[in-house]
């Protein structure tokens, strides 16, 4: 993962309040709507973190590649991790009887 937990010991109360938060949402729509709209939120402030790198729409235009490039491979690696996590756990975090 591309984030450093020894330098951000605050990062998964972070992530869990945005959870919780979906979590929340979940109560009274589909996880489906909730999962885009948390989405496009996280692609919306992503965007707004990468014109924080430049000083001018030409430097952003020019650096547009490599921040896609870099916050998709984040995500990616971040989702993989989850979803490997998720199968070596799913029973426990399911909730799925285990069948003996």
């Amino acid at each position: 993962m591309g984030v450093d937990l020894k330098e951000d010991p605050t990062f998964f109360d972070r992530a869990d309040s945005f959870i919780h938060l979906a979590n929340e949402h979940c109560a009274n729509i589909g996880r489906g709507k909730v999962s885009a709209s948390l989405m496009y939120s996280s692609a919306r402030f992503q965007a707004w973190n990468a014109a924080t790198w430049s000083e001018s729409s030409a430097e952003m235009q020019t650096k547009r590649d490599e921040a896609l490039n870099y916050l998709v491979e984040q995500y990616r690696s971040m989702l993989e991790e989850n979803i490997d996590d998720y199968i070596k756990n799913f029973e426990q975090y399911m909730k799925v009887p285990n069948e003996e």
